[in-house]
């Protein structure tokens, strides 16, 4: 048992490049990681990982025995999933990854499922990074748009429709907009896609001979919350899933313009990796999304 524990431990730290990481996806300490990997490195009388200050790295001999190594801990894995599914009682931490507005979602519908299924654990991190689910060790992320990683299974979970909007007094300060190309002349909050730093494209219903729209960004930023924030003062025009806004649009806080040119949509969907079967604390949750979460209807 202590050479598989060993295994493991070199596993997770060689995918995840850190003992520290390691260490949580394990439960154990950064350090009960780092004695398990030297325990084995003396069994085998080789080095199998560079350490440094910040960070490990596989050496020769540890990138050929990963190969290996890997391939033993996902046979392991599956046949734990084989004997769990057996008494396919859903159980356990279920660690799943967010986009940063994903808790307007999400958290609505969470007493709910709490209450189906009080053994299961759930880890949420609500982060826009674009994570590597197997390296990372997520058990499901919940992604928006086009959906390019074949490691991945998927299952959609619902449309979206995008909306132009402010508060109610910006619009009676600068006079609401009427046709797409009034649009150059507001303040415009943008999103600002993290990493590339590529700015959000406000897709309208326009001629096919128009130019593009030369929108004057007032305010740039890689998250949501603070557009819809700075939308609510009254600081510009934010474009936005109707989602989110919702509610806000519903009591008056906000306002939605143009909504007769809107084109664009979108839609979330469950990933989860290709390789692993599917846990019975992964299967209800993946179901109680498919069957309980409603963003709404994209306009034909």
């Amino acid at each position: 048992m202590d050479n598989l524990n060993g295994l493991l431990a070199f596993v997770r730290a060689a995918q995840m490049r850190s003992f520290v990481a390691a260490g949580e996806r394990l439960g154990i300490s950064a350090s009960a990681v780092g004695k398990s990997v030297a325990r084995l490195e003396e069994k085998l009388g080789v080095r199998l990982l560079n350490r440094s200050t910040r960070r490990i790295s596989l050496t020769d001999e540890g990138t050929l025995f990963f190969e290996r190594c890997q391939r033993i801990v996902s046979e392991v894995e599956d046949a734990e999933a084989e004997l769990a599914r057996i008494t396919d009682k859903p159980r356990g931490k279920l660690r799943v990854s967010l986009p940063a507005i994903g808790y307007r979602m999400l958290l609505p519908i969470l007493p709910e499922f709490a209450e189906r299924y009080p053994d299961i654990e759930l880890d949420l991190d609500f982060n826009d990074r674009l994570i590597d689910v197997i390296a990372e060790g997520v058990d499901a992320v919940i992604r928006s748009g086009e959906l390019m990683d074949s490691q991945l299974k998927s299952r959609t979970l619902g449309p979206f429709r995008f909306v132009l909007i402010s508060a109610p007094h910006y619009f009676a300060r600068h006079g609401t907009p009427t046709t797409p190309r009034e649009l150059e002349q507001h303040a415009c909050l943008r999103y600002k896609f993290p990493g590339t730093a590529q700015l959000q494209e406000w897709k309208l219903r326009s001629k096919a001979d128009e130019p593009p729209l030369l929108l004057r960004s007032a305010l740039t930023s890689n998250n949501l919350e603070a557009l819809i924030f700075a939308a609510t003062q009254g600081l510009g025009i934010a474009f936005i899933p109707d989602f989110v806004v919702r509610d806000a649009l519903a009591d008056g806080t906000l306002v939605s313009v143009l909504d007769d040119y809107q084109t664009d949509s979108g839609k979330f969907s469950v990933l989860w990796p290709s390789s692993r079967h599917l846990l019975p604390k992964l299967r209800v949750f993946v179901d109680f999304l498919a069957e309980r979460l409603v963003l709404g209807k994209p306009e034909p």
